[in-house]
């Protein structure tokens, strides 16, 4: 805005400049022709008495010297009577056009080498006419010209520059409030909710300053109710769990009994970070620094421990590949294991017993890929199950599961495809980019790419079941 502001106004004012300037440097040409014609009209005046008085050489030689004009002035006398023709001093126009001047009885100008000369009629005693000639050398013609137009062009420059000036001032005055709306923008979307924006500037800067401000405002008393709503469900649940927990407690020993005990305690401590994360005064919407972020291998083999137990009692067959060494990824421990959990649940919940499953971990070049396939029946329509995903839900579903993963991968820049396993059910392919590089969905995917159809990134006889 600043930098269209001053074009304007420079391609404005130096329309004006020209306007103006042009015509007023002819008009100082013009007048500058005029008073050297007019001083030599003087001086061809100065000669037309004696004219008529006189015709003799002498007398006349002494009148043109007197008369100031010098080297300047020619007289042309006729022929008269017995009288031959006279001329005095230095002819420069042409006799034809001294005899036009005759016939005419008018003064003329015409054009002679290194300037102008004037042609001024004078009748003679006798009457006859003479011609007194006048020499306007070009010099005399544009003196003070040039200085006339440099100064016109000085003050044309002036006007530009003090013009541009004005409206760059003017401009950064818009211009300011304007970066400072853009900046607040930027902050609040980074999750600074603290972000205001100075209600100055321009009457319209200062409208938009005000509702930017008072949609801040509004966005920090809905995050904050959101919060607490979140809180207080969150904390609802604790009664349920301490009967789950005194439940279990009576369980007495065995693997059930050990199994059902750690999932309530598990429970309990998701609920209370839950509890503390919605009590937060911020938002946690910054990404993971250098050095953050787990072993999705670690996570993996501690997910899959946990899963093992419920697999093995519904008779079902898993395998596991890629976690023999660390796999870093710029994702929570935390989040990396309710993503696994929300993909390995839908399995147990949507496949019968006895399905078979695997999880698959591959590290490329910019990504980590975890595949999670089952031979279940499939997923007839992946779209419409994205679709859920994002939060719409269906009949004995939330939506929530894969709506989580989508939001891990997301945060790293990644996404979530679901396609077909080589087990014959489904496959959600999780990718999670890599620090500091390109999103995957938008560039290349490392070895995505040299991945062929309906073959899983790591070959099924590699994996190995846990221990």
């Amino acid at each position: 805005m600043r930098w269209a502001l001053v074009k304007v106004c420079l391609a404005v004012t130096t329309m004006v400049v020209v306007a103006f300037a042009v015509p007023l440097g002819l008009v100082v040409k013009e007048m500058a022709r005029d008073r050297a014609f007019s001083n030599a009209e003087r001086e061809a005046a100065a000669v037309a008495p004696a004219l008529s008085i006189t015709t003799d050489r002498d007398q006349l030689e002494r009148v043109v010297a007197s008369a100031g004009a010098g080297s300047r002035m020619a007289v042309h006398l006729p022929a008269d009577g017995g009288r031959a023709a006279l001329d005095l001093g230095r002819q420069r126009a042409a006799a034809r056009d001294n005899r036009a001047v005759r016939g005419l009885g008018r003064a003329s100008t015409t054009t002679v080498p290194g300037g102008s000369t004037l042609l001024q009629p004078v009748a003679l005693g006798s009457g006859a006419i003479a011609v007194v000639e006048v020499y306007v050398p070009e010099s005399e013609v544009t003196n003070g010209v040039g200085t006339a137009w440099a100064v016109l062009a000085a003050v044309g420059l002036a006007l530009i520059v003090g013009s541009v000036a004005v409206a760059d001032r003017l401009g950064v005055r818009m211009v300011r409030p304007a970066r400072r709306l853009v900046e607040g923008a930027h902050e609040l979307g980074e999750g600074k909710l603290g972000a205001r924006v100075p209600e100055d500037g321009p009457t319209e800067l200062r409208l938009a300053a005000s509702a930017f401000n008072a949609m801040a405002d509004q966005v920090v008393q809905l995050l904050a109710n959101e919060r607490e709503l979140a809180a207080d469900l969150s904390h609802r649940l604790r009664t349920p769990l301490t009967v789950l927990r005194l439940n279990a407690a009576s369980l007495g020993g065995g693997p059930a009994a050990e199994q059902t005990r750690a999932a309530v305690a598990q429970l309990e401590r998701e609920v209370d970070t839950i509890i503390r994360t919605a009590r937060e005064a911020k938002p946690q919407t910054a990404a993971a620094g250098p050095g953050a972020g787990c072993d999705a291998a670690e996570v993996v083999r501690e997910r899959m421990e946990f899963w093992s137990a419920l697999a093995e009692d519904e008779g079902r067959k898993w395998r596991v590949a890629g976690v023999d060494r660390p796999v870093r990824v710029p994702v929570a421990r935390a989040d990396l294991a309710a993503a696994l959990d929300a993909l390995l649940g839908n399995v147990f919940r949507h496949t019968a017993e006895g399905t078979a499953f695997a999880v698959d971990v591959h590290n490329g070049e910019d990504a980590v890929i975890v595949l999670v396939s089952d031979a279940g029946p499939g997923i007839p329509d992946p779209r419409a199950a994205m679709a859920r995903g994002r939060g719409s839900g269906h009949t004995g579903s939330t939506g929530l599961g894969l709506d989580i993963v989508r939001r891990l991968a997301e945060s790293t820049g990644g996404d979530v495809r679901i396609g077909s396993s080589v087990l014959g059910g489904t496959e959600v392919r999780v990718w999670l980019q890599q620090g500091g590089r390109r999103p995957v969905g938008r560039g290349r995917r490392g070895a995505v790419r040299r991945r062929r159809p309906g073959k899983s990134v790591l070959a099924f006889n590699r994996s190995r079941s846990l221990p």
